[in-house]
């Protein structure tokens, strides 16, 4: 569509209208891991659009066998699996999909005491470049699968679920081609959001991704809050627990900021409403308006 390809570094401008005649409706949604980016596109999955899922396209194409390598290293501390894999007598295989990221994941690690399942710096540092770099490939891969999903599957609509550190990469060309190709839309988080997500992290510390600026300087805090002198004697739950609502409240106005150019927002108590695909439509339909108004 004409006015999506044109749309740089400005919000895309259309109509209600012109987006409910858009033949191949193609759409990015942005927002923070967990915000209901999947909820929303596993409701689409079943009305003719293809999901596409970042985090899995990551996970499978671009970081399978450094997922791989770390699952054997931890195998071959095993004598009875170490003599199996040596001799070839058995096979690893990565069993990602879309609703199950776990190897991804458990990859990306925590930082902190060895005995506690923590990685040293170096190696977190490794690890999130190496997600850093197949972040941005699998965004970059977005147009090869819009293509694909029509031509190839038959869908008549695609659905781009980016993963909630796209905020982090710090990559203009990644923008651009999601604002060339799909119209992106921001999932706003309540209040009531945040802090169900915030407790989640305290409840259920995961892996997350850091740009090296923060963690360098949320590192230097956390250790000297805590009296510890080096990474190793970090708990690295409690490290996750406590930089979570920092990486929060860092990652708003970066979605904020690429939303103020790029995309339309809609908000949390919007889209928990929508059950069907007709829902989205109008959903959209009206954040187009709002956005029209805003500007008028």
């Amino acid at each position: 569509m004409p006015f999506l390809m044109s749309a740089r570094k400005n919000k895309v401008r259309l109509t209600p209208d012109q987006f409910r005649h858009w033949k191949h409706k193609s759409i990015t949604f942005l927002g923070m891991s967990g915000i209901g980016k999947t909820y929303i596109s596993n409701i689409l999955r079943s009305s003719d659009w293809f999901h596409y899922s970042g985090d899995y396209r990551i996970g499978t194409r671009y970081m399978n066998e450094p997922i791989l390598d770390n699952i054997k290293s931890q195998a071959m501390q095993v004598p009875f699996l170490q003599d199996l894999l040596r001799s070839d007598s058995i096979y690893i295989s990565n069993n990602i999909t879309v609703d199950h990221l776990k190897p991804l994941s458990t990859f990306l690690g925590k930082l902190g005491d060895p005995a506690k399942g923590g990685l040293t710096l170096k190696d977190f540092k490794r690890r999130l470049q190496l997600h850093h770099e197949a972040e941005v490939a699998a965004m970059m891969d977005v147009p090869e699968f819009m293509k694909k999903a029509k031509d190839l599957y038959g869908f008549n609509h695609f659905i781009n679920d980016a993963g909630g550190s796209v905020c982090e990469l710090e990559n203009e060309a990644v923008l651009e081609t999601l604002s060339q190709h799909t119209l992106m839309v921001y999932i706003q988080a309540s209040e009531e959001n945040k802090e169900i997500l915030l407790q989640r992290a305290i409840d259920s510390p995961k892996p997350l991704y850091y740009r090296e600026a923060f963690l360098d300087e949320q590192l230097s805090h956390y250790m000297a809050e805590k009296q510890i002198d080096y990474v190793a004697l970090i708990d690295p739950d409690d490290f996750v627990r406590w930089v979570f609502p920092k990486l929060f409240s860092s990652r708003i106005p970066r979605y904020e900021s690429i939303a103020s150019q790029y995309a339309y927002t809609i908000k949390t108590e919007e889209l928990y409403q929508v059950s069907s695909e007709s829902d989205f439509l109008n959903l959209i339909e009206k954040a187009i308006d709002r956005t029209t108004l805003e500007a008028s």
